[in-house]
């Protein structure tokens, strides 16, 4: 079964992202906050994690200082970025992710995990 780390501030965004993963036969585990993410990358679970799912607007760091710690962790997981900020892109340079725009439909964000778990 794939593993999602999913990484949202919002809990209405976090739970309703986390039903439609969930609904469609992954597993997923949630984040509310960069620190938190990064906390079970270090942890025994890192290796299950098959792809990870962030908001680029987070508490604290952004999604693209937080995809930048997970790149010198030396992890080539296979991460989306969920942005309603055309302009997001450009701070994601160079760090190999895929960007979602919001809103973005639940066939989307299911289709867009599939792929990106197959990449690894």
């Amino acid at each position: 079964m794939l593993q999602v780390l999913l990484i949202d501030d919002s809990p209405a965004q976090l739970q309703m992202r986390a039903t439609v993963l969930r609904q469609s036969g992954l597993d997923v585990i949630l984040a509310q906050s960069a620190q938190e993410a990064l906390g079970l990358l270090h942890s025994d679970i890192a290796g299950k994690i098959n792809v990870i799912v962030t908001d680029h607007v987070l508490p604290g760091d952004s999604g693209a200082v937080f995809v930048r710690q997970v790149r010198e962790i030396g992890t080539s997981i296979p991460v989306i970025v969920i942005t309603g900020l055309a302009e997001a892109e450009e701070e994601y340079a160079g760090l190999n992710v895929i960007f979602l725009h919001k809103p973005c439909p639940p066939e989307e964000l299911i289709l867009q995990v599939e792929r990106a778990a197959r990449m690894i």
